[in-house]
């Protein structure tokens, strides 16, 4: 097989050392590519943009399959060009491509199929959109309707910076037609986040979690780039958030646009803010992002050509992805000044050294050949990423590696990753402990509740018939790890709580599961029949109970935490307010039948 790769930064370096492993691919061709993917396939000289330069060269070559790596040609169309003439492609078509392409046309798809997003409203009209804007006292996010290049979105938090960020995408026109249109939108806290799957319109395989770093400098501070880093997997999304962003965020955008008529195929990708248990989408991209592709990269085991290749031909449901279990982490190396003006053509020293570490690849992003040396030719030069057995180890080998390259004014952020250190480090506070895996799904309610209060919480399956000494001394330690509340389930004759509480002086909240043909009434007397002097509260049977359990370890916990306190009692407010609009629906409903 031939395969053209289409671009030239370190997302296409990466996906181009991917495809080269595939045992279905013979020669890879990249246009235009850089120095270093000219190590591993022929560059041609098209640009990105040039559809019927491609076209051309796909058709004289006899190219089997082509991916297509950055936004610009997919918003024009370079995927519906190639399918009219028999070429196969791997990326979304140029409708499908809106997502990403006009961010109005997402906040309609978004709007219209219920997946949640920021509040706000599109504008082509300068005095309109500064109405609309001062409504949010300068808490706003501004973007360009367009493709700018990942830097056409503004993030202000003054009525000062609001102004002077509309003033610059649509009276100074910095990002052209691109802020022809402009969003405006309300200013989200939380952490963002970056989720991307693979979909041939019917399904969504996601693939591994990953987290990016957009501010130019340390702390997020400085302006937005392209990505100034990225590290697989996120701590932040554990398997609740993961099963909540594909229920809410990407298989009703995907069942959406085949509603529209839009199948999309290809990489999804959501930028997601999370507060706690709360999603909202930021924005689609139509393909994979750069930086977190390198990671991704390093991390999905599958040959890629088989899932490009089942995504384009609308068989994803036969497969699964493979993900090596280490972490993978992106250091971006950049040249000085970037993302504003920058100086081309700096001698780069270090590279073969930097890549003779194991588990290392340096992809290259804005990279160029000037007789036999590599000099820079862009914003973000290099991508140098690293494996590893954990998320530390793997930041260590990346920047290890980076301390051994260098050219005039070269940059990097030395933070990257450290979300994830701050999240992997984070004191669990209250500790769920389970007879079987299998209980996870009726426990989801409990983690719901605790990232609803942002409280810490660890998993730990242990059974007290089959591992006793295991559950005894999760229940011993208890207390020394920094647990404040032991939530246990287990159904049957569930003892495990009985264990625990045998076991610690911390309180207890057992969780019958109904799990039996007895429908949980078995556990429940197993559990709440405690002896004097070794207490357990429990508060209902099977999913009502973990969230109950949930609750009330919240409870427990704002007894001396303020905050918490007063998020609990928001919370009992719109409980009740919940059900004051049932009532009102129903009154309405009997009222005019």
């Amino acid at each position: 097989m031939k395969v053209l790769v289409v671009g030239s930064g370190g997302r296409e370096h990466s996906l181009v050392w991917k495809i080269t492993q595939s045992a279905k691919v013979d020669e890879v061709f990249c246009a235009p590519g850089n120095a270093g993917i000219a190590d591993l396939a022929t560059c041609v000289d098209i640009a990105a943009d040039d559809i019927s330069g491609l076209l051309s060269f796909a058709q004289d070559n006899e190219i089997d399959f082509t991916v297509v790596g950055p936004e610009a040609p997919l918003a024009e169309g370079i995927v519906d060009i190639f399918e009219k003439k028999g070429l196969k492609v791997f990326g979304a078509s140029k409708k499908a491509a809106q997502l990403e392409a006009s961010k109005a046309f997402s906040k309609k798809i978004m709007n219209r199929y219920g997946v949640p997003t920021a509040t706000g409203r599109s504008f082509t009209s300068y005095e309109p959109a500064a109405k609309y804007m001062a409504e949010f006292n300068g808490n706003v996010v501004v973007k360009a309707d367009g493709l700018a290049a990942g830097k056409g979105v503004i993030v202000c938090s003054t009525p000062k910076e609001a102004e002077a960020a509309l003033k610059e995408i649509m009276k100074d026109k910095a990002f052209g037609d691109a802020g022809a249109r402009v969003v405006i939108e309300e200013r989200l806290e939380g952490e963002e986040v970056s989720f991307l799957a693979f979909t041939d319109g019917k399904t969504v395989l996601p693939l591994p979690t990953s987290q990016d770093h957009k501010r130019a400098f340390d702390g997020d501070q400085g302006l937005n780039t392209g990505g100034m880093g990225a590290y697989s997997p996120a701590p932040i999304i554990d398997k609740f958030m993961h099963d909540k962003i594909m229920k809410e965020v990407m298989i009703p955008t995907v069942e959406g646009m085949a509603k529209e008529g839009i199948p999309f195929k290809g990489v999804l990708y959501a930028g997601l803010m999370i507060d706690r248990d709360r999603i909202k989408v930021l924005e689609f991209n139509a393909r994979f992002g750069d930086p977190e592709c390198q990671p991704l990269m390093m991390r999905v085991q599958n040959d890629i050509i088989d899932l490009m290749e089942a995504t384009t031909d609308g068989t994803l449901d036969q497969h699964t992805i493979d993900i090596d279990e280490r972490a993978a982490v992106c250091v971006v190396m950049a040249s000085g000044g970037y993302p504003g003006s920058y100086r081309k053509g700096n001698v780069i020293k270090g590279l073969e050294d930097a890549a003779s570490a194991r588990d290392l690849e340096v992809f290259h992003a804005g990279t160029a050949l000037r007789g036999n040396k590599v000099v820079s030719a862009g914003g973000r030069v290099l991508g140098v990423t690293a494996l590893g057995s954990d998320i530390k180890r793997a930041i260590n080998k990346a920047y290890k590696a980076v301390d051994k390259i260098s050219w005039t004014k070269a940059f990097h952020r030395t933070d990257i990753g450290g979300r994830a250190l701050a999240h992997l480090s984070a004191t669990a506070r209250v500790g769920i402990i389970m007879g079987s895996d299998s209980d996870y799904e009726t426990m989801k309610g409990a983690t719901e509740i605790l990232r609803k209060f942002g409280v810490p919480y660890e998993f730990m399956v242990a059974s007290a018939h089959r591992t006793p000494f295991v559950a005894a001394e999760f229940a011993i330690k208890a207390r020394e790890n920094g647990l404040e509340v032991i939530i246990a389930a287990a159904g049957h004759a569930a003892h495990l709580a009985g264990v625990m509480a045998a076991h610690t002086t911390l309180p207890v909240i057992g969780v019958p599961v109904d799990s039996s043909a007895l429908n949980g009434m078995d556990a429940l007397l197993s559990t709440v029949q405690m002896p004097p002097g070794v207490p357990v509260a429990t508060v209902a049977i099977g999913k009502p109970g973990a969230k109950n359990a949930g609750i009330l370890a919240v409870q427990i916990l704002s007894i001396g935490d303020p905050v918490m306190a007063d998020l609990m009692a928001e919370f009992k407010k719109d409980l009740a307010a919940e059900v004051e609009a049932k009532s009102e629906r129903l009154k309405q409903k009997l009222k005019f039948g």
